[in-house]
């Protein structure tokens, strides 16, 4: 049985004192088998990680800089990252891919990035409306997915959490059905088999898109997905406990 993770992405919002009681209040509780991950805005990291210092809680960036140091202005290193106490990153969120123009080749190297600093990548991937509605969502992640297992190796998948993450289900309202997350979560799931069945029977893929405290459970019954990547819901401590203890 894969444990489930659940990681809340607070996106570009709130303020020191929000950084400190929201991750202070997630800190206290207690979540079994789940594993769970919060990703603040940058300056609000170190209230996040002393937040949840001693706790089973992890914090990390929402992105990390393909670039190992240098003149990269903006840029902030997976190195960075675990030195100030993160141990987990996402990298190719769909808001970084669509107004970043960041590519799978780029998205790769990041993954790389976080695994030779210890932190554990959380790969998103996800296809556009149009792309979905156009028949391409199996050849749109599954190419977003293989950059990742061509440029660092099906091994590096023991170390990765894979989020699908469908663009028109972000911040819109609308939700995949669980049929529908299902399906995508399957062909990932098989698509890594090909390379290694042990690896991709035990990685944990998860949704993300508009999961809330009404819907988790039955996303969450789903055979293959094994928790979610909670965007709105995250910024309230009651909606974001509700959808944890829904996953455990």
């Amino acid at each position: 049985m894969r444990r489930q993770w659940i990681g809340g992405n607070w996106k570009m919002h709130g303020s020191r004192s929000m950084a400190s009681a929201l991750a202070g209040a997630v800190a206290e509780a207690r979540f079994g088998d789940v594993d769970v991950a919060l990703f603040p805005p940058f300056p609000y990291l170190r209230e996040a990680c002393a937040a949840c210092a001693g706790s089973a809680v992890a914090v990390g960036g929402q992105d990390v800089s393909e670039h190992e140091s240098g003149a990269y202005t903006g840029e902030v290193s997976a190195a960075m990252l675990r030195d100030i106490g993160c141990t987990v990153a996402l990298a190719g969120h769909s808001e970084r891919r669509q107004y970043h123009h960041e590519t799978d080749a780029m998205v790769a190297v990041k993954v790389a990035q976080a695994l030779a600093n210890d932190l554990t990548p959380v790969l998103c991937v996800g296809e556009t409306l149009e792309e979905r509605d156009g028949g391409r969502m199996a050849e749109v992640v599954l190419r977003q997915l293989g950059a990742v297992v061509a440029h660092c190796g099906i091994a590096a998948f023991e170390r990765i959490v894979v989020a699908y993450e469908p663009v028109w289900a972000i911040g819109t309202g609308r939700t995949a059905s669980p049929a529908q997350a299902q399906e995508v979560h399957a062909l990932l799931r098989s698509q890594l088999a090909r390379d290694n069945a042990r690896i991709a029977g035990s990685i944990r893929i998860v949704y993300g898109g508009s999961v809330k405290p009404g819907n988790a459970a039955e996303l969450f019954a789903q055979p293959d997905i094994d928790g979610g990547l909670i965007g709105g819901a995250a910024l309230q401590a009651t909606d974001f406990l509700s959808i944890c203890a829904a996953a455990g």
